[in-house]
């Protein structure tokens, strides 16, 4: 099956369950980690923080293939990137098997220009291609992967990372599951001294990854809801730049057209192109996000499992606690 075919597919599909729990009542959050070892965690909302709170942090937002970041995360990389955050968008594969195009070089060069497009539209600061063969990351070194990882974690000095869940349930595409585990451990080692210590001789120092936003296509222990509703006019901008292999595109467009040789016509795409490819993607493309959104109270969200910075015990008995000499 066909990539796009595959994600209209399962965007059109109803909605899976975060858990097998019922959802609890959502709270509001500003920042702070789960510490939870439960499959019954709280589930929180981050919604809109007014002015830059997160002026100087660094974002790397990370997906195998050019559509993942705009299709699960790209409202989340608009937000965190409207309050001050720093964003890189970084595509681990070379994209060559899936979009359009006569040759595998004409659709990675089309699928590229599409990803340079999307990088522009979430206002990332450049976009950063590490060219994997697509669909064959399972056969490339994990640990070299990792230390590209932390190269790039060390020289962007990225505070936060954002990538497919590692720990997701029914992930059956190797890159995605391949990019999210070499991630997941170059976030945890980019901070220390011992591992990888040639860096030190370029000019890097180690450098902390303090936070991360995993999402998924499938079943996922969701502990974490963003309120994405004033960007989503700005994702839905983004995802139409995926021409190659988005599920967005000019499928709109297409529609329209079809429907037109029929002698009909669905109000919702408008009478030009460009309504038609927003308005398909807003209400089938981008469907799920309507879908979760309504689930917690909101126009529109995004899911995600959150690892943030976790105060240890000493730290918080010593605030507590501590009394001047």
């Amino acid at each position: 099956m066909e990539r796009r075919r595959f994600l209209e597919a399962s965007l059109l599909a109803a909605p899976i369950p975060a858990s097998t729990q019922a959802p609890p009542t959502p709270r509001e959050v500003q920042g702070g980690g789960t510490g939870s070892t439960s499959y019954q965690v709280q589930t929180t909302v981050e919604r809109r923080q007014a002015g830059k709170p997160h002026h100087g942090k660094v974002l790397a937002a990370i997906q195998p293939h050019c559509d993942d970041i705009p299709i699960f995360a790209g409202g989340t990389v608009l937000k965190l990137i409207d309050e001050g955050y720093t964003g890189y968008l970084i595509t681990v594969t070379d994209d060559s098997m899936a979009g359009t195009g006569a040759t595998y070089g004409e659709i990675v060069l089309k699928n590229e220009q599409d990803t340079n497009e999307v990088a522009k539209r979430l206002g990332c600061k450049d976009s950063i291609f590490l060219n994997y063969p697509n669909h064959n990351m399972d056969a490339m070194p994990v640990i070299e992967m990792r230390a590209r990882f932390v190269f790039l974690f060390r020289a962007l000095k990225v505070d936060t990372v954002m990538v497919y869940d590692p720990s997701a349930l029914y992930e059956r595409n190797p890159d995605h599951y391949v990019t999210a585990r070499a991630v997941e451990w170059a976030a945890a080692i980019a901070g220390t001294r011992w591992d990888y210590p040639e860096h030190f001789l370029a000019g890097l120092k180690p450098h902390s990854v303090k936070e991360r936003y995993y999402f998924a296509r499938g079943p996922q222990l969701v502990n974490r809801v963003v309120d994405t509703s004033a960007f989503m006019d700005g994702k839905i901008f983004a995802n139409m730049a995926n021409v190659t292999q988005g599920p967005s595109g000019n499928t709109g467009a297409r529609l329209r057209q079809r429907l037109a040789q029929q002698k009909k016509k669905l109000p919702l795409l408008g009478n030009d192109d460009e309504t038609a490819n927003r308005e398909y993607t807003r209400h089938f493309a981008l469907a799920r996000d309507r879908v979760r959104g309504q689930a917690h109270g909101l126009e529109y969200a995004e899911y995600f499992h959150y690892i943030g910075p976790d105060e240890s015990d000493v730290d918080a008995y010593v605030e507590r606690n501590a009394v001047p000499l």
